[in-house]
């Protein structure tokens, strides 16, 4: 990254996006947006749509105490489950092609209704059935998840992801996590990989789903 006093710099606006992160970093939401109380989770990515079965990604959340388990099935919400914490968490549908711009696919989340039991919320992408297909995450392009305040459509925080996914065999990551810092939730990227795909994360959290 240039440094912002290089002389070369002097009497020129310098552009810093400072809402992208990369694995390593730590952004303070409340910091972004002190107003902060509802959000958007979106995911965005491209396929080949010329694939004879083109690939059909997912995005899922776990909501998990700190133990990394989940109490109870309303702590799972993805396409299939798409309504948990009487509607305060809501997954707004599956996009099974990636086509278009902006978000494939979204959840929108109350955090003031977020039990105080819910100490990380775990963003994960997912290929649908990618085993059976022989489809992984090495095969997509251009895949983003970010975050936004639901009130105001602002851009708090975007994780590009094309450098951790290039080439991975696995079905399944952990982009991400939100994590519930007293009053604060911070975003990390992660991507932990899961050679196990959406069955991987779902058992280790306590929930039990059909292979994927």
């Amino acid at each position: 990254m240039s440094d912002i006093f290089d002389t070369r710099f002097e009497g020129k606006e310098v552009q810093i996006d400072d809402n992208k992160v990369v694995i390593g970093d730590d952004m303070n939401l409340m910091a972004k947006d002190p107003s902060l109380h509802n959000i958007i989770i979106g995911a965005g990515w491209d396929v080949n749509a010329f694939d004879a079965d083109v690939l059909d990604l997912d995005l899922s959340l776990f909501f998990v105490d700190k133990h990394g388990q989940t109490q109870a099935d309303e702590d799972f919400v993805f396409y299939n489950n798409p309504v948990i914490l009487d509607g305060a968490v809501k997954h707004h549908g599956d996009s099974r092609t990636g086509a278009g711009d902006g978000d494939d696919e979204t959840v929108t989340i109350d955090l003031h209704a977020v039990s105080y039991e819910v100490m990380q919320i775990y963003l994960v992408i997912s290929v649908y059935k990618g085993f059976e297909k022989e489809q992984n995450l090495g095969q997509v392009r251009n895949a983003y998840l970010r975050v936004m305040n639901a009130d105001t459509n602002y851009e708090l925080v975007r994780y590009n992801m094309d450098k951790d996914l290039e080439g991975r065999p696995e079905t399944g990551v952990i982009a991400a996590t939100l994590t519930r810092e007293g009053p604060k939730w911070h975003f990390r990227p992660m991507a932990e990989m899961l050679e196990g795909g959406l069955a991987e994360i779902a058992t280790r959290t306590g929930i039990i789903i059909g292979a994927q």
